[in-house]
């Protein structure tokens, strides 16, 4: 198993790209996954907020001074 990419270099989305062309056993994965420790009670929430968003003006790189 020493081929197999290290747990610590993963996440998901590269996880899910070695499965599929088979650098990464599935079995291996969910042994990396169940090793991992639980930090659930070190989430802090999110606040966020979206300003106006004008659809009209999705022109990149347009200036809009003048």
């Amino acid at each position: 198993m020493s081929d197999q990419p290290e747990g610590k270099y993963l996440d998901k989305r590269t996880a899910e790209r070695y499965q599929r062309t088979g650098k990464l056993d599935d079995k291996a994965w969910e042994k990396h996954l169940k090793s991992l420790p639980d930090v659930a009670d070190k989430a802090m929430p999110v606040e966020s907020s979206m300003g106006d968003i004008d659809d009209e003006d999705d022109d990149e790189g347009e200036d809009d001074e003048g």
